[in-house]
């Protein structure tokens, strides 16, 4: 008898809960539009519109948005025979590369280092993470007068040699986001559970073994959210770009239609969108709009692969 009354009190509990929820509901959806509706409103005005726009421009010849004509696939022929906007693919494509690597790499071991219960660890993680609150125009600026002052000690500027100008933005990027880096993957390595660390401490695993075959696995989640952040911010590079080198030096070369072009050998992505947009003559902004618009998809496309990739090596906890 005892049992029954308590599984009618809890079905009374049960019943009574639904109840409250579901009145609780009705009210949250009758208002549900008035908060939903200005974000949706505000959403379509500040993005899809002016998206949508630029996707239709990228197919038009134009000086302003007003006396935009229909030239069909003329704009993307245009941008892919540009043989400055396809050595800035691969310039921007080598960047990304090496500075994926070098960042991820550097923040990882500065977030396990300062996870060892070493003293003035916060002192280390306030210092590491500062660079990163300095904006990228000024940051460009500051850099390329580093460099140049060591560099004129050697005859030469960060502006006339290629080499020196991709090494320079390497460890200016570096320099700003190790420490932001860094801040997530210590938020993962102090996330991972204490147990299986003792676990594979009482198995005699090595500290070199723990790290790859517990610690790794387990900030996998840590290493995603880094990846994404590093390879789209790499492809968007503009500002540091533009201070640091302005896609300089430049050199001369023979486009397919047989017409000499001076390519700006720094000169990633982003930066050589804008130039041809504002750069060139008023015609070509049209290029310059499907330029962005191929900029879009490729960017897109890079995100969504690293992001499958990282999570199917994710463990569950």
């Amino acid at each position: 008898m005892a049992d029954v009354t308590k599984k009618k009190k809890a079905k009374k509990k049960d019943y009574s809960a639904t109840v409250n929820s579901k009145l609780m509901r009705k009210p949250l959806k009758r208002v549900f539009p008035v908060f939903v509706l200005p974000m949706v409103c505000a959403f379509i005005i500040g993005f899809v519109y002016p998206f949508c726009q630029g996707v239709y421009l990228s197919f038009c010849k134009f000086t302003t948005t007003s006396n935009a004509k229909l030239v069909g696939f003329e704009n993307y022929v245009k941008a892919f025979k540009d043989s400055g906007f396809m050595h800035a693919f691969w310039y921007t494509a080598l960047y990304a590369v090496v500075s994926v690597v070098l960042i991820n790499v550097l923040a990882f071991t500065a977030a396990y280092a300062l996870t060892q219960n070493i003293k003035g660890t916060n002192f280390f993680r306030t210092i590491l993470f500062m660079p990163n609150l300095i904006g990228g125009i000024v940051l460009g600026y500051i850099w390329s007068m580093i460099f140049d002052g060591i560099l004129s000690h050697f005859g030469t500027s960060i502006l006339l040699e290629t080499k020196y100008g991709f090494w320079g933005l390497i460890i200016l990027m570096c320099w700003q986001q190790v420490g932001y880096m860094m801040i997530i993957y210590i938020a993962g390595l102090q996330a991972i559970p204490g147990d299986i660390l003792e676990a594979a401490d009482i198995d005699g695993a090595s500290k070199w073994q723990t790290l790859w075959k517990v610690t790794i696995p387990n900030v996998m989640p840590s290493i995603t959210i880094c990846m994404f952040l590093t390879l789209t911010n790499a492809f968007k590079l503009f500002d540091q770009n533009l201070a640091l080198t302005a896609g300089r030096p430049f050199e001369t070369t023979v486009n397919a239609d047989g017409i000499l072009e001076t390519v700006k050998t720094t000169e990633m992505l982003a930066l050589n969108i804008y130039n041809t947009f504002y750069g060139q003559s008023m015609s070509a902004r049209g290029t310059g709009q499907a330029k962005a618009v191929i900029f879009f998809i490729l960017v897109a496309v890079i995100s969504v692969l690293q992001l499958r990739s990282s999570k199917s090596k994710e463990v569950q906890q």
